[in-house]
C-alpha cells in the first residue's frame, strides 16, 4: 500500500462543520496509516490585529478550554489505533492553520467550511477560503451532513 499522506492537519472550531471534517480526516488517516493533528485556534483580544496578544486572563483560559474540548473529542471520536496530537494556539485562524501545517510538515489539511455567502462572507471572510488559496499542500473541505442548501 502506498502511503499518500503521513501527517494530516484538521482544524477544529467545535462547529458541526469542523466535526464533519474530522470524520473525513479520520477516514483518510486510517487509509494512509497517517498521524492526525487536531488544531484549535483560540481567539485573540479584539483590537490586537497585527500584534501579539499579551498573555492575560481570560485568553489563557480560552486556550485551556480549547485543549480540554479537543481532549474530549479525542477520547470520544478517535479510535484507539489512530495516532493523534492536539494543538491549541491563539491568533488569526487562517494564519495559524497555515503556520501549523508548515511547522509539522503536514501533507494534507482537512477542514470544515461554513459555506457563508453574500454580505456575511464579505464581512466575516472565510478561513477555509484563505487556507485553500494560500496552502502549499492539498486542502480538503467538508460541510456538515444533512444541511440543506437553498438554491439561489
Amino acid at each position: 500500500m502506498i502511503q499518500l499522506f503521513r501527517k494530516i492537519l484538521c482544524p477544529i472550531d467545535f462547529s458541526e462543520h469542523s466535526l464533519a471534517a474530522l470524520e473525513v480526516a479520520l477516514k483518510v488517516v486510517q487509509q494512509n496509516d497517517a498521524k492526525l493533528y487536531l488544531l484549535n485556534v483560540a481567539p485573540t483580544p479584539a483590537g490586537s490585529a497585527g500584534f501579539q496578544p499579551i498573555p492575560m486572563d481570560p485568553y489563557p483560559q480560552l486556550e485551556k478550554d480549547g485543549q480540554q474540548r479537543l481532549a474530549k473529542i479525542g477520547r470520544e471520536k478517535i479510535p484507539a489505533a489512530v495516532r493523534y496530537e492536539t494543538l491549541v494556539l491563539s491568533g488569526d485562524p487562517a494564519e495559524q492553520v497555515l503556520d501549523t501545517a508548515r511547522n509539522i510538515g503536514a501533507d494534507l489539511i482537512v477542514m470544515g467550511t461554513h459555506g457563508r455567502t453574500g454580505l456575511v462572507h464579505l464581512v466575516l471572510g472565510s478561513v477555509a477560503e484563505r487556507v485553500v488559496r494560500e496552502a502549499p499542500i492539498p486542502v480538503l473541505t467538508a460541510h456538515a451532513r444533512g444541511r440543506a442548501r437553498k438554491a439561489a
